[in-house]
């Protein structure tokens, strides 16, 4: 089954070792640490101590969130090793910072380039680079997601519900990378960037987790983010919900 987790950057606002103690109070596996509040990149004392308190906690790191961009930021190592130093064996990074309908075939030629170097250099040490599905990057539709995965096969991607769309078209988004999702981020925003409790978009999101259950490869891990109001008071309610989605589609 999937892993219930949490992304850092929920609660920007807490310490690290605030963050862990909540997650594992909330019964979540998992922790994907920001790269921008939490664990910075190239600081590897810090990831090192936030690892520690990770697994001291019976809790797993399960990626490194970066905002490593290519093109944007070259410099990969820092980020490389501040994942090591975590224990993380994947690290998500941006594809670039140009939405796909503006980018040239130049931009596209270059960030195919970049992102296969980067990859590289992940496997050197065991890590994967997961892309982040997101507007304003070349990873803003699922076609052009594909068409990057297709030209850098060391990539996965993760997945989330684009802003506005329908329940249908992010099903659809996901059915088309579902053999490439190592990692998906789980909050409900309604009719635009909205933030609602999670149950709010229930049908989404158990259609989501039945079709992830039935992938040839499902995704590793369904990650909490977004939660209302940054609150970290209903983390709690919000994992249970999350939890029983992925129990009910297993």
């Amino acid at each position: 089954m999937m892993r219930p987790g949490l992304c850092s950057v929920t609660f920007r606002q807490l310490t690290a070792e605030q963050v862990v103690e909540a997650t594992a109070a909330a019964g979540l596996e998992v922790i994907e640490w920001g790269g921008d509040v939490h664990v910075p990149p190239g600081d590897t004392a810090r990831a090192a101590e936030v690892a520690r308190a990770t697994t001291d906690a019976g809790l797993a790191v399960c990626s490194y969130g970066s905002y490593f961009r290519p093109g944007v930021q070259d410099d990969l190592e820092p980020v490389l090793d501040s994942a090591a130093a975590l224990g993380a064996d994947r690290v998500r990074i941006w594809a670039g910072g140009v939405g796909s309908a503006d980018a040239s075939d130049e931009h596209w030629a270059t960030m195919i380039a970049r992102l296969k170097v980067a990859a590289e250099q992940a496997a050197a040490r065991g890590i994967m680079l997961a892309l982040e599905y997101h507007s304003r990057t070349l990873t803003d539709t699922a076609a052009t997601t594909r068409r990057l995965l297709n030209e850098v096969p060391a990539l996965s991607t993760y997945w989330q519900p684009n802003v506005a769309a329908s329940d249908e078209s992010a099903l659809a988004d996901y059915a088309a990378l579902q053999d490439r999702v190592s990692a998906a981020h789980v909050f409900s925003w309604w009719p635009q960037a909205e933030r609602l409790r999670l149950h709010e978009r229930e049908s989404l999101w158990r259609g989501f987790f039945s079709a992830a259950s039935r992938a040839a490869v499902p995704p590793r891990d369904a990650l909490l983010e977004f939660v209302l109001d940054d609150d970290p008071g209903i983390l709690a309610a919000e994992a249970a919900t999350l939890r029983g989605w992925i129990m009910d589609a297993a």
